[in-house]
């Protein structure tokens, strides 16, 4: 019995030790600024190598040929001077910046003149394995992506994304506005990708729910990497306003204005792990979560050290959507607003592997929401064998029709909250969850 007590007071040293140790990495880490491009100086107007701004004309090798001649001097900038320029796919190099003055609009062509159409979806610009790399400006990138959002669901059919860079340092998308790409607007990715700076940038496409043009899948600002500002963009889409997936550390999303879309999320995939993220200070209107963490027993990792503080939202569907179940198929488990502690309860146990996702360490502070009606306050839902850890709440505020429900989950605390629904003020739906309200166990 004395070796098994022993053994018993060791193992809770090591759990009392991790989390503490991990409440203190969280205390110390302190977000870094990411380093910006640095481009040389000189410039190629796009109209000196033959672009003509018509809104007819195929202007893709006078542009390239432009991008090519700055890549030839070793860097440069790229100037899309004020009119409308039709083009197809363009590659980018090192030291490059693509400047678009104020009354450009580059026009990706129409699908039916686009090289590769729904075949192969080629990316409109795009590069791999670079450096020093720009996009600026206050002009438009125009995806005339309305004929493609049908093919969405089309088994086969390939889309192009707007922007997409893989395994880039030094990234700056500042100041232009993006509107109705076929696909992703902003896609930067790879294992080797760092220092992004988004800044200043509008992005537009319609809702998934428009009753006339529904975009889908037309995420803003898709970045996984190290080192990520999203700062001051105004945004609203028909899909994921933010996303990254797993191995992305070190981000802040800053004083960005959000509408429709799926708001500012993590995942699906989490594998390698999301960890030291931070959204503060942002709006979300009409948008169908605010803020949403999403994986799978099939795809995930550890996230860990996140905090949202500072975030108002108005009628958004869902304020709070925390989940690791996110490919369900039965129907009462992916009937997210209408699950109760009773199902959630019967959610079978599965055994843990180098995939199974782990949650811990997520704050919420100073959050203001009113909800669609009908819908729920928030969800926070766990595995049966990886329960969500350390859920701190504080100065949450919430109004909604339906509760907030707490399954599978260990150590939430909630302050100074205010959840109110139609059942009362903090009346939690909750099942194998451990929650204390301003110190008091919820029973």
């Amino acid at each position: 019995m004395k070796i098994v007590s022993s053994c018993f007071n060791y193992l809770l040293f090591i759990i009392l030790l991790t989390t503490s140790n991990a409440r203190l990495a969280s205390a110390q880490y302190k977000f870094v600024t990411p380093d910006l491009p640095k481009i040389p100086e000189k410039s190629y107007s796009i109209n000196n190598f033959g672009a003509i701004s018509d809104n007819v004309s195929d202007n893709t090798k006078s542009i390239q040929a432009a991008i090519d001649a700055a890549l030839s001097a070793g860097g440069g900038k790229v100037i899309i001077t004020k009119g409308e320029y039709l083009c197809g796919p363009l590659q980018f190099g090192d030291n490059l910046e693509l400047h678009l003055d104020e009354g450009a609009i580059l026009k990706m062509l129409p699908i039916d003149k686009y090289p590769g159409g729904t075949t192969d979806g080629n990316n409109f610009i795009s590069g791999a394995n670079l450096h020093d790399i720009a996009i600026t400006g206050k002009g438009t990138i125009d995806g005339q992506g309305s004929p493609w959002w049908k093919f969405a669901k089309k088994e086969g059919a390939k889309r192009p994304r707007m922007i997409t860079f893989r395994d880039c340092s030094r990234i700056l998308i500042a100041q232009v506005k993006l509107v109705n790409s076929p696909m992703f607007h902003i896609a930067i990715g790879g294992g080797k990708t760092n220092n992004v700076t988004v800044q200043g940038v509008i992005v537009r496409a319609p809702s998934s729910k428009d009753p006339i043009d529904p975009s889908h899948n037309t995420d803003a600002c898709d970045v996984t990497g190290s080192r990520i500002l999203v700062k001051d963009c105004d945004i609203s889409v028909g899909d994921d306003d933010y996303t990254c997936g797993g191995g992305t550390s070190d981000v802040l999303i800053t004083n960005c204005t959000y509408g429709y879309g799926h708001g500012v999320s993590i995942g699906s995939g989490t594998r390698n792990g999301v960890k030291n993220f931070t959204v503060e200070n942002c709006t979300f209107t009409n948008t169908e979560c605010g803020i949403r963490i999403k994986t799978d027993r099939d795809r995930g990792g550890v996230v860990d050290n996140i905090t949202y503080k500072n975030l108002k939202m108005t009628n958004v569907t869902i304020p709070i959507l925390i989940y690791e179940s996110y490919m369900a198929k039965e129907k009462a488990f992916r009937s997210l607003d209408n699950i109760t502690p009773e199902i959630a309860a019967t959610y079978p146990s599965a055994t843990i592997t180098d995939k199974t996702p782990f949650y811990k360490n997520i704050t919420f502070q100073n959050i203001n929401a009113t909800v669609e009606h009908g819908k729920r306050a928030g969800l926070i839902w766990g595995l049966p064998e990886a329960a969500i850890e350390n859920i701190t709440m504080k100065d949450v505020n919430i109004t909604a029709d339906k509760p907030f429900g707490i399954f599978f989950a260990n150590n939430v605390q909630l302050t100074n909250c205010n959840i109110n629904t139609k059942d009362g003020k903090n009346k939690l739906a909750i099942t194998n969850a451990n929650v204390t309200i301003d110190g008091e166990p919820f029973k």
